[in-house]
């Protein structure tokens, strides 16, 4: 089976890039590969808005994903935003390669609290769920408790959990059968 890259856009902690390996491993069954970091993303940067722009990260970011990945998820610590959003937390292409989590507004300290790193871990490893969902195919859920279920604010990141619904695991498990039924075909067609 195929991995899933994981490229840092600027410096993100080792700790955290581990953490996030892991639960793509738990929910997704999929093998991760880190790539070498890449550099801060200066030409997104919008100095009206004081944010950078996920829709110019993500267009940079095509360029770089490797043949043998599924997927490509980028972490940054950078604040995010779309132009009809004051921010997001993440970013993906529905049914689409790639997948972006913002750890700016993950962390306490943008809310001028202590440092929690377990508490950055459990909310990144959500939007994390979130964001590689949509790429598998899933939609905003109704279920509050679902981690696709849609978060404006920091409080609904906490409210929800890291466990797929009823629903979702069903069309995430099609998906992830479809992707593998696609590498046994691709492999028997080798000479």
């Amino acid at each position: 089976m195929k991995t899933v890259a994981v490229v840092p856009v600027g410096a993100v902690a080792a700790e955290v890039l581990a953490g996030i390996e892991l639960c793509l491993g738990r929910h997704f069954g999929l093998e991760t590969q880190r790539l070498a970091p890449l550099g801060e993303p200066e030409f997104a940067w919008e100095p009206a808005r004081q944010q950078y722009s996920v829709i110019a990260i993500m267009r940079e970011l095509l360029r770089f994903c490797p043949p043998h990945a599924v997927r490509l998820l980028a972490l940054t610590e950078k604040d995010l935003f779309i132009p009809m959003l004051s921010f997001v937390f993440g970013q993906a292409q529905l049914n689409g390669t790639l997948a972006i989590v913002s750890l700016a507004r993950l962390r306490q300290e943008f809310y001028h609290l202590p440092a929690n790193p377990p508490l950055l871990l459990a909310r990144a490893c959500k939007e994390t769920v979130h964001e590689m969902g949509h790429t598998f195919g899933l939609t905003h859920c109704l279920e509050p408790k679902c981690p696709m279920s849609l978060s404006t604010t920091i409080q609904q990141v906490d409210d929800k959990g890291e466990n797929f619904c009823a629903n979702c695991t069903i069309v995430l498990r099609e998906s992830l059968q479809l992707l593998r039924t696609r590498e046994v075909l691709r492999t028997e067609e080798q000479p």
